[in-house]
Formats: structure tokens, sequence, C-alpha cells
């Protein structure tokens, strides 16, 4: 195992490290994101993602994760500089892109997945992501998507879900195309013309699909959908973070497939 040591912030790698964290140009144009902390990279090597570079700080990272990669030791000044937060464990890595198809899933009999279209926070794809996790969902698909898939702060966010579930981008109209020749039902969430969420029989083939908190779906969901649905709201506000909805939605399948 080859060990580099670097101490200055003016090194070409801790400057290339640091343009992967914050331009998604860059990200796309070297095919490398970055993963922050241990348990975040654990889930990327499951996951079958390829660490190309690891750095770490000895000081907060006394033992090496097992992955073949290009190890560059950081001193904690240094490590302080580069990372989003310290308690990560003293890792950093830079992972090549992986990027899935709607032709690679190999969804099982009945499948449950999730739709967001056009999502554009990284910290609410994240935390769906994680529902998605906890709730054993088979794919996460991005429809139009304005963010970017590798961003750290997704990353983060989901505490590595996005390395756990399937998730794919593409056009809506594509996405709408894959799951009718599936036969998986389309419930779209929104108020109008819609049904409380548990009448709704969620253990066949179910994708729950939303849109942004903002403007909502686009008539080509609302249109492509076999039934709307809507989370009851008793209070004055008339929406939930999309985060918390998919939670909602996503165990209500759950509960159904259980019994």
């Amino acid at each position: 195992m080859r060990i580099e040591q670097i101490t200055s912030a003016q090194n070409p790698k801790i400057k290339n490290l640091l343009l992967l964290q914050e331009k998604s140009k860059a990200r796309r144009e070297q095919g490398l994101f970055v993963v922050e902390g241990r348990r975040e990279l654990e889930h990327c090597l499951e996951g079958g993602y390829t660490v190309r570079t690891l750095f770490v700080c000895p000081e907060i990272c006394p033992a090496l994760p097992e992955v073949e990669a290009h190890i560059i030791e950081v001193p904690l000044d240094l490590y302080r500089k580069v990372a989003y937060r310290e308690s990560t464990e003293g890792i950093i890595a830079e992972v090549a892109y992986k990027s899935l198809t709607l032709e690679d899933l190999n969804l099982p009999e009945n499948p449950l997945i999730v739709v967001l279209e056009s999502v554009e926070k990284p910290g609410n794809l994240g935390a769906v992501l994680r529902s998605a996790d906890a709730a054993g969902a088979d794919a996460v698909l991005i429809g139009d998507p304005l963010t970017d898939l590798y961003n750290p702060n997704l990353i983060r966010a989901s505490i590595g879900a996005v390395f756990t579930v399937p998730v794919v981008a593409a056009e809506s109209a594509r996405i709408i195309e894959f799951l009718k020749a599936h036969n998986i039902q389309i419930l779209t969430a929104q108020l109008q013309d819609s049904s409380f969420y548990y009448d709704l029989d969620m253990r066949r083939g179910t994708a729950i699909v939303m849109g942004t908190e903002s403007t909502g779906l686009t008539d080509i969901w609302r249109k492509a959908a076999d039934a709307h649905i809507r989370i009851p709201m008793l209070g004055r506000l008339d929406s939930l973070n999309v985060s918390v909805s998919a939670a909602i939605l996503l165990f209500e399948a759950v509960r159904q497939r259980q019994n």
C-alpha cells in the first residue's frame, strides 16, 4: 500500500479535493465525488463503488479501512480545512461515479418505489433516501433532476443511503413509460381530487410520486396517475416537508404489506 503525506493546503491534490466538494461540474468532468466519514464510506463500498483516493488524518483515524486506493495522510490542521465536520473519523474519499439506468434495476414482484419530480434541495433528497432505506423501498427515481446525486450535502443528509437504495435519474416521461410497462401503479401525492393515502391498496407494485413543496407535481404526472393521494392536514398549513410526507406514505405501504 503506497502512502503519501501532504501537509500544505496549496497542494494540487488538496485543491482538487475541495473543487470536487464544491463544484458539480468538476464532479461530472472527472467522474469523481467525495464521501466523508467511515459509516458513509462503508455503505459506499458495500454498494460496489470504487475508491480512487483516500485522505486520512492519523490523529483521528488510527486504523485505516480495508480499501484498495491511493492513501494520502494529512495532519489535523489540514484535515479541519478540507472536512465539513471533524466528527467523521478522519476519513475523506474520492470515489468513482456509478450511474444506474432504469434498465439496470432488478425489481422484485410488487416493488415499492419512490419517485421525486424535479427535487431541488440535496438535504430533502437525502432525507427521503433515509426513509426509503428504512422502509425497504426497492428504488428511488428522480424525474427531471435539478440536483446532483453526488452532492456532498445529499450524501451527508442520507447518511450513506444514497448507496444502499438504487437511485436512477431520468426524464419524467421515460420513468412513466417504465412504470406502466412493469404494471406498477402510480400514486401521486397532491391536494386536488385526491383520496386519503390509507384508503389506497399499496400491496401491489406501487410508485409513490411527489413533487416540490413550492409547485407540486406537473401535469405529466397528474395525468399519468392511477390515483391521487393526500395526507390529512388538520392545522392551518396545507403541506409537509417532502421527506416527512415520503416517510408517512412509505410506512403506510409497509404496514399494508405486513398485514
